[in-house]
């Protein structure tokens, strides 16, 4: 069961070398919706993949009684869930034989909820993870089988993190699922206390208040790319933001928050309320994401330019957020 690419090299895994495993019978993902400039209808990631390998697909607007039955119809011993974008109730994780195991992009019970790749990057982690658990009503609260850390480089977009996430899935897997299928694997109760939550992301989640400290500021750039995307204004255009990191250079006199103070090799550099904020990738309107001493040459950014800030929400929380509605 899922509805993004990130899950396609448990997939693949699944139906190669993960054969002596189990046999994948079905597919549960989202129905196609409108995607791209044109906003043409558009089958997923996942649907392809299943239809290519003549696997049965089922796209319900929502998980009822009927689509639990249709579960039923193919008998399976386990369902696997990544990246689905439906709520499941408890007689759906029940369907199985085995039950219904869900993989995370977080070490849990740390970024339980629906941007844990993004909001690990933003809050300044250094690693993050897969957690294999078993699916319970509550969210991302069930018992963990294991998981697989992965480091997170200082300039690391959630782009490049996601697909390493998505590749530590495999060996997860290849660990984990025989030894389920055996009745062999323990499942660990989470620690309650420790739960850290993240939201949904919108587009109101790119701006920038430039009198936090540099390293919050580039690790947001870096978390919320490549969407929502960070954006700053500049003479009255809109200018997004690809990668960023603090710069090291003790030439430059503080300046403040907002005040581009100049360039150095690999950046435009902006004062901020602690530290300065490199910006390495830039992209103007219409145009493409370039380093900054290539969107410079046709882009000129003086010195003394403030920035304006605007409020950054919060990200995380100790209990879960409300829902968005819809």
């Amino acid at each position: 069961m899922g509805s993004d690419a990130i899950a396609l090299p448990a997939l693949n895994w699944l139906t190669g070398e993960g054969r002596n495993v189990g046999e994948v019978v079905g597919v549960f993902t989202q129905p196609d919706r409108a995607a791209g400039r044109g906003q043409k209808i558009q089958a997923n990631a996942i649907k392809l993949w299943a239809l290519e390998r003549g696997l049965p697909v089922l796209q319900p607007d929502r998980i009822g009684a009927a689509e639990r039955e249709q579960l039923a119809a193919l008998r399976p011993d386990l369902a696997l869930v990544m990246a689905y974008g439906h709520i499941l109730r408890e007689e759906v994780i029940a369907t199985p034989r085995l039950g219904t195991l869900n993989l995370h992009t977080s070490i849990l019970p740390a970024y339980r909820g629906a941007s844990p790749i993004q909001t690990a990057i933003c809050n300044g982690e250094t690693e993050s993870g897969v957690t294999l658990m078993r699916m319970v009503r509550q969210l991302d609260a069930g018992p963990v089988a294991e998981a697989s850390r992965v480091a997170i480089d200082p300039l690391d977009t959630a782009l490049e993190l996601e697909g390493r996430l998505a590749r530590a899935c495999v060996p997860l897997l290849a660990r984990s699922l025989p030894r389920i299928a055996a009745g062999g694997q323990t499942f660990t109760a989470q620690d309650e206390a420790q739960a850290i939550y993240c939201r949904r992301l919108d587009k109101t989640d790119g701006g920038l208040d430039f009198s936090a400290p540099a390293a919050t500021l580039a690790a947001r750039v870096n978390g919320l790319m490549p969407w929502p995307g960070c954006a700053v204004t500049i003479n009255g255009q809109t200018v997004k933001l690809g990668l960023a990191d603090v710069s090291s250079l003790l030439d430059y006199k503080p300046a403040g928050a907002g005040v581009v103070i100049g360039t150095d090799a690999d950046g435009l550099l902006v004062g901020t309320g602690q530290g300065t904020l490199r910006l390495r990738l830039l992209q103007r309107p219409g145009g493409r994401m370039l380093p900054a001493g290539e969107f410079l040459r046709g882009f000129p950014i003086a010195a003394g330019t403030v920035l304006p800030s605007v409020p950054m929400p919060p990200l995380v929380a100790r209990q879960p957020f409300p829902r968005p509605k819809l």
